[in-house]
Order: structure tokens, then C-alpha cells, then sequence
């Protein structure tokens, strides 16, 4: 069904929103897919919150900010928890019209890009979370492509540099600067060094320290202790000098190391 957005009807809708709709947009802006329990622990209260949350996302469903994609995470025991949302056609315009992103059709993309994607979120979902409870400041979170860094590259050709998120969190007077790296225990060794090796090369370019004064250390979130070595190996065959360059952890130990938790 096609939605049609008049420039009248666009300030009309903007100014219904709510601050939890508008915070829920912003969300989805970010990490572009979400389960409603991930919107849940984001934006409503403990408490009464299941309620609260099927209420307002159902009335965002209907006023095409936010689609429900065809997918339920978890299976059917997951109940309303489990739905997917991403932002729908009037949701973008909103965040368009308030000078926000460009427009796109949403479409329901395959399993591995959802899993990967709701990985991401859940990251930046505990990072929120870790805020809260004050064990960090949650200066930056950027996923793709926000995060994705391009740079000259062999020839005189652009390469871009595609983490799958930049972080930047605070603690005191220090800033720890992340690229991070979800991975899903799928990809082949051959695949897996060449994202080692584009991240030397972006740190010889120089470009993110001129810029920001520090290069992020790069975060491989692995799935088992078995993935954490493969990993580690592939660290271990670059240029010695590189090595500090990359960190790996077990997704359940990724928010007490990030925010100094755990060693």
C-alpha cells in the first residue's frame, strides 16, 4: 500500500509524536532492525512495561511509522516479544522531514542478516543499559553504515573500512574508542583475514588518527571459545606490530570488557 506524506500532513504527524514514538524512531534509525522486547528494555519503564510497549507499538504500526516484519524471533513461546520492527515509510519521513536519513522501502531480509543485525542492536541495547546502571557514559554508537570509514586504498582507488558498529565510551577523564565486529562463527578463514588486513591498512593510513586522535581498537564478538581461537589465530599471522590492534571476546563478556568490568 503506498503512503502519501504532504508537507502539511508531515508536520501534522510530527507534532503527534510522542517523546517515547520519537525516541523509538531514533532507535530504529540507528540499528535498523529491533525485536519489540530489545524496544521494551530501550524505552519503557520497568513495571507494567509489556503493556505499555504492545500498546504504543501497535499504535505506530498503524500510523506506518514502524513496520512489523514478517518474522517472530524466539518462535511462538516468544509471543508479541518476539516481532521484528523496522522503520516504515512514514517513520522515515518523519526522521526525514526533521532532518534526519533518506527514504527506503522496508523489506523483510533473510535469517543471517537478521541474526547479525539483532546482534548489533543488542549490543547497543546493554551498552544503554550499562549506562543506566552507571558502570559507563555512552558518548557514541554508530552501526552501518555511520560506522563504515573509506580511505585511499592501492592505486589511488576509495576502500572502505565496513565495521559493523563505532563506539566511543566514557569513564572519567578516559574515552575508549571501539570498531566493532560481530561475528557469527560463518564466515571462511579467507574472509576473516581480509578484514584483519583492511583494518591495518586503515591504520596506516593515518586518516582516523589525524581526525579523532586515537585509532579504535577493533572488538570481535565470537560465538564459543572455538570461534574465539579461530580469531585469535588470524590476529596472530599479521605483522606483529598490528596485533594490538584487535581484541576478541565471547559475545556474553563484550559490556564488562568494554566498560572495564572485566580484564
Amino acid at each position: 500500500m503506498r503512503i502519501y506524506l504532504t508537507s502539511e500532513r508531515l508536520d501534522q504527524l510530527t507534532e503527534t509524536l510522542t517523546p517515547d514514538e520519537l525516541a523509538i524512531l531514533k532507535s530504529l534509525s540507528l540499528v535498523r532492525l529491533a525485536t519489540a522486547r530489545q524496544l521494551e528494555r530501550l524505552h519503557f519503564a520497568i513495571g507494567d512495561r509489556g503493556r505499555q510497549r504492545r500498546r504504543t507499538l501497535q499504535a505506530m504500526t498503524d500510523r506506518r511509522l514502524i513496520a512489523r516484519l514478517d518474522r517472530l524471533i524466539g518462535g511462538r513461546k516468544a509471543g508479541s516479544s518476539g516481532y521484528l520492527y523496522a522503520l516504515d515509510i512514514a517513520g522515515q519521513r518523519v526522521l526525514e522531514h526533521l532532518g534526519g536519513q533518506s527514504v527506503r522501502r522496508p523489506t523483510t531480509p533473510g535469517g543471517p542478516f537478521i541474526r547479525h543485525a539483532l546482534a548489533v542492536t543488542e549490543l547497543y541495547v546493554a551498552l544503554v543499559e550499562a549506562e543506566r546502571r552507571g558502570e559507563t557514559e555512552l558518548l557514541t554508537f554508530e552501526a552501518e553504515p555511520a560506522s563504515w570509514r573509506r580511505h585511499p586504498g592501492p592505486g589511488g582507488g576509495t576502500v572502505t573500512l565496513k565495521p559493523d558498529a563505532y563506539v566511543r565510551l566514557g569513564s572519567g577523564s578516559f574515552i575508549d574508542h571501539w570498531f566493532i565486529e560481530v561475528d557469527r562463527g560463518t564466515e571462511a578463514p579467507a574472509t576473516l583475514n581480509r578484514k584483519i588486513d583492511a583494518v591495518r591498512h586503515y591504520w596506516g593510513s593515518g586518516i582516523e588518527q589525524a581526525r579523532s586522535g586515537v585509532f579504535p581498537r577493533t572488538l570481535w564478538l565470537v560465538p564459543h571459545e572455538r570461534r574465539y581461537q579461530v580469531v585469535a589465530d588470524a590476529r596472530g599471522r599479521q605483522p606483529s606490530d598490528s596485533w594490538m590492534l584487535h581484541q576478541v571476546t565471547v559475545y556474553n563478556d563484550a559490556i564488562g570488557l568494554m566498560t572495564g568490568g572485566q580484564p
